[in-house]
Parts: C-alpha cells; structure tokens; sequence
C-alpha cells in the first residue's frame, strides 16, 4: 500500500511540475538558434520592419507542389523564415499554396501569374530515373491595409546552375521579405533628383533603375538650365532633395553649375556621380574610331573633395566578353572573344553596399586617384590585379585589340603588360566636405554661402555605361543584363545599395551581408550508391531490431533460470 502511493506522489509531483512549466513557458518565450550560421536567427534590421505592425500582414507563398530537392530547400527555408517573423511579431501570417492544386488548365494558371508579374521557373523533376518538366512559381505576394508587394523567392542569374541559383535565392531570402515589409509599412520620404541639362543620359538608358528606385523614393528630373537665369532660385529648389543622380553628363558644367552643386553639397545633400572622361569619336580621315579625353569640367570640383578621375583607360584581364559576328552576311555566326575594355571589378573589403553582389560590368572606365584630404575615401570597386592603364587617344581597333590568330585561353595576354595592380573605379567619400569655391570669386551671391560642410556622402564613379540598360525592341531589359552574352552582372545591386546607403538605409543593406551555408547532396553520387543506401536504410534497422531481441532474450533466460 505504501509503495503503491509513493507511486501516486511521485505522478502527481510529475503532473504539477508539466502543469508549472507550461504556465511558465505561456509568460516566457525563447526561441534558440542552434545552427552555426545563425540562419534562423532575424537581424535587427529585419525586426525593424515588422515592429511597428498592429494589424494582420498576410502572405501567400506560392512554394507547393512537386519540386526537385532543391527547391524543397528553398520552401523549407521560407517557411523558418516566416517562422521567425510570426514568432517576433504574430501579425505576420502565412500560407503555402499549391496554384496547380485545384487548376484544369495549368497554362491559363501560368497566364494569369505572368499578368500578375509573376515568372515562372521551369525545372526538372528526376523520380526513378524519369525526368519530367515541372512549372514552379518561386513567388509570394504579402498584403497589408489593402495594398500588395510581390516578393521574388528566386533570385535568377543566367549561368548558374539549378542548385546554385537556389543557394543564392536562401542567401537573399531574409531581405527579400524583409524589403517587401518596409514597403508596405513605411511611406516613401526621401526624394531624389536625377539631374538634367548637361546631356546626361536619355530617359529610356535608366528607364529599369528609376523604375525600380521609385518604389522605395520619389524620383523627379531636375534641370540646371535654369542657373543661367535663376541660380538662386534653382539652389534652393535642389536644396529640397536629399540626393542627386549625376548620369553620364556630356557637356561641360559651367561655374555657375559647379557652385550650385557644390553648395548643394555643403548643406548636407548627397550625390551619385557617374562619370565619363573619355568619349569615341570617328576619324573621318582614316576611318578609325579612337577614344578621346573629355573635359566636363569637374576636376577642380572633385579635386577639392579628395579625388581625381584620370583622363584615361583601364584594361583587366578579368574582363567581359563580347560577341562579334563572323562569316559572311547571310550566314554569320557570333563568338564571344575577351575585351580587356569591359572590367568586370569586384572589391575585397566587406563595406554593405557591395557585400554578396556579382561582378559589375564597366565599359571604357578611367582610374581614379584618391588624394589626401580629412575625407573618408573607401574603394568601392577597382579592377584586378592584372591590368594596366593606356593613355589617351587610344584606337579601337577590334583586329588589334582582338588576338583572334592564337589561342587566348591557352596562352593568354602577356603578363608583363598587365602589373599595375588593382585601380580605384568607385570610391565612397564621406565626411565634412570643404568648399572647392572656398577663397574665390563666386560666380553669384548665394544667400548662405558655406566653405565649410556639414557631414555628407557622394559615391564617383568612373563610368556612367554602368547604369545603362540595354533593350529588346523597344522594351528596355532589366539592367545588368547583356542579352548578346546571356548574361547578368551586378550593377542594378550595386546602384541600389549605393542609393540606399546613401540616404541612409543601410540597415536593409546589412542583411545580405549575412552569409548563409547551403549544403546539397551531389546528385551523380546519389544516382550511383542508389541501391547501397536503399538496402542499408532497409536492412540496418531490421538488423539492430534482430540483435537487440537476441540479447534480450539470451539476458532473459539467464535472469531466470538461476
């Protein structure tokens, strides 16, 4: 009797102490992250965007279906993720949907998303040994107080295979939902002026980046032709936004111009500036197309601030190639052949604006020159350490330039021409800025004329191309995209993360520098030790079970039998 209550004591000890840390566990709750990676754990970036929210974010992901492994991955991941952001904030609420589930018309299905902007991606599924074609729709779509942001799941880059482009996609995963949350959230406030009036690019060049950019700011074009006339006025009015696009001027600035963006400058504003200091022109005497210095006008104005853009090119080895026709005209054929021209820069340190970006693709860019000054300067992207700089005027010429007679993969350019080292071509200042009219004549009498700045940033770039977007037909491509090579550079990124630091949000920013470990199973090795695995998971457990019901037995026996 005594032994059969102590037996009652201890379950109803048992029974309080669940009931206790249940009732604890509802008060305090704590999620751990026990993956080496930190992958489930949100940045405070990612925070930010949902703690303000008081009423229902709804998220309908698009992730279901029959999917290669890969792509389970890319759901599995999704799901931790908005895990996380429900459990921070229980606002955010969430759904897996199968858009073919219910469907008898997958293709009117497909119509309806692509109307929507929704791409699809089309995989292959391999199921004992059969390969099939499966439609996936890596998007979601996130609603909140009536208004709608997509969200890409799969961040698509040509040249990369199935699984590396997923592992990109889980890379960049906590920014793609955290940016569609501070969309729908946060109004738009900063406002940006893309400059006109010194024959800077057309329109329809930045048509992609502006179209882009203005989901997160308000964009408006900004002449200076007014500072002939009205400069006081046209300061003033610039004085209104908070950063300037300078986008491939050709034309000189005069100084009436200069003194307007200077003291644009010194009251706080932050500028882009894409740069060029060389233009192709035609010889028409021989023909030949060189590439020239040109003088905008700039050099005193970026000499003051702690920079000087050369008036020459750079050639890398690491470069872009380019796709030129061979054969007659009814029946040519494109190849790509390198061109030294096209510097595909990168950039060793881990500053936010390029961390976890591709390669951006220059054409004809000069080096910059960083001077000592009390200016922060940090090297955004420069070429690499095998190549050089050429002086100007310099002819292009694509039989020269073009070692088409020998194997270039094979014996490659001479490297005793290409040991400059790596050169400056996007350089971030930052700081207080000191006026390049700072003990001159004035060209007007400004109401408020500063020498001396407040704390600001502008980011020089030595190659305006990098903002351009190509087109097919008439419908500009998205940028960084060469549709001769099929292939996708950075620069859209790289812009965007310019601007958003630029105005400050770089919190967002910081989130893709957040590095993710991606492991995939090698699927040739899976294909081949097929069966060995099949029979171990089969036969291991049965064998265990058989050695354990032995033992069993055989201490059963010899328990009782003394």
């Amino acid at each position: 009797m005594k032994k059969r209550n102590k037996h009652i004591t201890k379950l109803v000890l048992l029974l309080i102490a669940v009931v206790l840390i249940n009732l604890f566990g509802s008060y305090f709750y704590k999620r751990f992250d026990l993956t080496q990676d930190q992958r489930y754990t949100l940045s405070e970036a990612a925070k930010g965007t949902v703690a303000a929210v008081d009423s229902p974010i709804l998220i309908d992901v698009f992730l279901e279906g029959n999917f290669p492994p890969e792509f389970k991955r890319l759901q599995m991941e999704t799901k931790q993720l908005l895990e996380e952001f429900s459990a921070y904030n229980p606002n955010v609420k969430y759904e897996f949907i199968n858009p073919l589930e219910d469907s008898e018309n997958p293709e009117a299905v497909r119509q309806q998303f692509q109307q929507m902007g929704l791409t699809t991606a089309q995989v292959e599924v391999r199921e004992n040994g059969k390969v099939s074609t499966e439609f996936v729709y890596p998007w979601a779509l996130a609603t909140y107080n009536e208004k709608t942001v997509r969200i890409p799941l799969l961040k698509n880059q040509l040249g990369t295979t199935s699984e590396e482009r997923v592992n990109n996609s889980i890379q960049n995963l906590e920014y793609a939902f955290a940016d569609a949350f501070s969309k729908l959230v946060f109004p738009k406030k900063r406002k940006v002026a893309v400059l006109k009036g010194n024959g800077e690019l057309d329109d329809r060049y930045v048509a992609d980046f502006f179209t882009t950019l203005k989901e997160y700011y308000y964009i408006a074009p900004f002449t200076l032709d007014s500072a002939a006339v009205a400069p006081q006025k046209t300061l003033q009015d610039l004085n209104e936004f908070d950063l300037i696009v300078i986008a491939q001027p050709s034309e000189a600035f005069s100084e009436t111009e200069n003194y307007i963006l200077d003291q644009y400058v010194m009251n706080g504003g932050a500028s882009l500036w894409l740069i060029d200091e060389t233009l192709e022109q035609l010889d028409e005497t021989s023909q030949k197309t060189f590439v020239v210095a040109r003088d905008l006008n700039l050099n005193d104005l970026f000499f003051k601030y702690g920079l000087r853009i050369n008036k020459n090119l750079v050639e890398d080895v690491i470069s872009a190639p380019i796709m030129l026709a061979s054969g007659n005209e009814n029946d040519s054929q494109y190849s790509r052949y390198p061109w030294f021209y096209f510097p595909l820069t990168a950039s060793e340190n881990n500053h936010p604006i390029i961390t976890n970006i591709e390669a951006v693709k220059f054409e004809y860019a000069s080096s910059i020159d960083t001077l000592p000054n009390a200016i922060k300067k940090t090297v955004l992207l420069g070429s690499s350490q095998i190549s050089k700089i050429v002086g100007l005027p310099r002819e292009i010429n694509f039989d020269i330039d073009i070692p088409r007679n020998i194997n270039v993969v094979n014996e490659g350019p001479d490297p005793n021409d290409f040991r400059v080292g790596k050169i400056p071509l996007a350089v971030l200042l930052e700081g207080k800025f000191t006026s390049a009219f700072k003990n001159r004549i004035k060209p007007f009498k400004a109401s408020e004329d500063k020498t001396e700045g407040v704390d600001s940033k502008m980011v020089v770039i030595s190659d305006g191309d990098i903002i351009k977007n190509q087109f097919q037909g008439n419908r500009p491509l998205e940028l960084g995209f060469d549709k001769m090579t099929q292939a996708f550079y950075g620069n859209k990124e790289f812009l965007l993360n310019t601007v958003n630091y630029l105005l400050d949000d770089s919190g967002l920013i910081n989130i893709r520098t957040k590095e993710i470990a991606v492991p995939f199973l090698d699927t040739q090795k899976v294909a081949d030790e097929r069966t060995k695995w099949q029979l171990i998971n089969l036969l291991l457990p049965l064998g265990l079970l058989a050695i354990f019901g032995l033992l069993f037995n055989y201490f059963r026996k010899r328990k009782y039998t003394r």
